[in-house]
């Protein structure tokens, strides 16, 4: 069951602020357009009421900071059974779309709205750097709706937790109070449950689940910038130079265990979020039991992109090293990175590590399983 909540104004005493049915459901795909973070997921919009080779119309078309498609359908006025199917047969025609077809369809959604910007220009105004090479690796499938009924709930829950469909309704609650209107938005599967389709397969291969609490970090030890060394003995991991670096490690909740990779080495520790992340010159480690400022601290990397603020007045772009204190339960020196055929890597800076393959060799590995 998604999560029911409510609302209430506290001025004075609390009330209960009015729910009421949403008559602006033909109106979602407008919003939704004019600022996609009411979806409360970082998105790029690339298409709207696109055509299919099949003769239908997607309603949203998005792409994620990873490249994939995510497919938006609003539900209106049709039935359970007809949206889900819309919504699948979307997904069979999306997951062989090309690089240059997915391009396409941003060329003629841009030209539509008279935005100047390539594709690679809008990816990296969303998100902060250029698209990955291959677009459209994954997909999912998004029902968006003001309500759902019994009916949707039990088939995508059906579709999704029983055959790892990338399928998940995105509702939305409507409030009213003394004249204004207010929409909360709830997604009818957990994200650590939801599953996401690799893309081109014509036989779905089923989407490992992630568990909620194991993350990838890849630790990009150069010379010259951040050290391994120093995160090995300090307790760290770090990124920076840029909100495309910086923005997903960030993210990383305390209590979050991490397996951490240097990119064309290999895995090299395994250990647990100890604190929030913080800019260089606001971050504190715990060395040797005390609490250190870790720009008093004798480091062999630098962390200071030039360093740490905008390069200039009209350069808003935050290039800090951030900084993740992190207790490590086991780790090795680069020279002794693990790395076999098969294992989990990733460009992102962090990201959730649901590989189960990667998780349970990479434990085995260290000792940590």
């Amino acid at each position: 069951m998604p999560l029911e909540f409510g609302l209430w104004r506290v001025d004075d005493k609390p009330v209960r602020v009015t729910t009421r049915p949403m008559r602006l459901e033909a109106r979602l795909e407008e919003l939704i357009e004019a600022d996609a973070e009411i979806l409360g997921r970082p998105l790029l919009l690339i298409g709207r009421q696109v055509q299919t080779d099949h003769g239908k119309f997607i309603d949203l078309l998005g792409m994620d900071v990873e490249g994939g498609l995510c497919v938006l359908e609003l539900k209106r006025d049709r039935t359970p059974r007809e949206v889900v199917a819309q919504l699948l047969d979307y997904g069979s025609w999306v997951q062989d779309l090309s690089n240059e077809q997915v391009r396409e369809i941003y060329a003629t959604y841009a030209r539509g709205r008279g935005l100047a910007e390539e594709l690679d220009e809008a990816f990296a105004l969303r998100f902060g750097g250029s698209p990955p090479e291959e677009l459209n690796s994954t997909h999912t499938l998004t029902v968006v709706a003001s309500e759902i009924d019994a009916a949707t709930e039990r088939i995508v829950t059906y579709l999704a937790s029983g055959y790892q469909v990338p399928l998940n309704v995105l509702f939305f609650r409507h409030f009213e109070d003394e004249g204004r209107a207010y929409l909360a938005r709830t997604w009818l599967i957990d994200d650590a449950e939801a599953a996401v389709a690799p893309a081109g397969t014509k036989r779905r291969a089923k989407q490992e689940p992630w568990n909620g609490t194991d993350w990838y970090v890849s630790f990009g030890d150069e010379p010259g910038g951040r050290s391994w060394d120093d995160a090995r003995r300090h307790g760290f991991v770090s990124a920076g130079g840029g909100d495309w670096f910086s923005r997903t490690i960030r993210s990383l909740p305390v209590g979050a265990r991490v397996f951490t990779h240097i990119p064309k080495a290999g895995y090299v520790g395994v250990g647990t979020v100890s604190g929030e992340a913080r800019p260089f010159d606001d971050a504190v480690l715990i060395v040797d039991g005390a609490s250190r400022r870790m720009s008093d601290l004798p480091l062999q990397g630098g962390y200071w992109p030039e360093n740490g603020s905008a390069v200039s007045a009209s350069d808003t772009a935050d290039r800090r090293e951030w900084i993740v204190p992190v207790d490590w339960e086991r780790s090795v020196p680069r020279e002794e990175a693990f790395w076999r055929t098969g294992l989990f890597a990733n460009q992102n800076s962090a990201c959730k590590l649901r590989a189960r393959f990667t998780i349970e060799e990479v434990s085995r590995h260290f000792g940590n399983g």
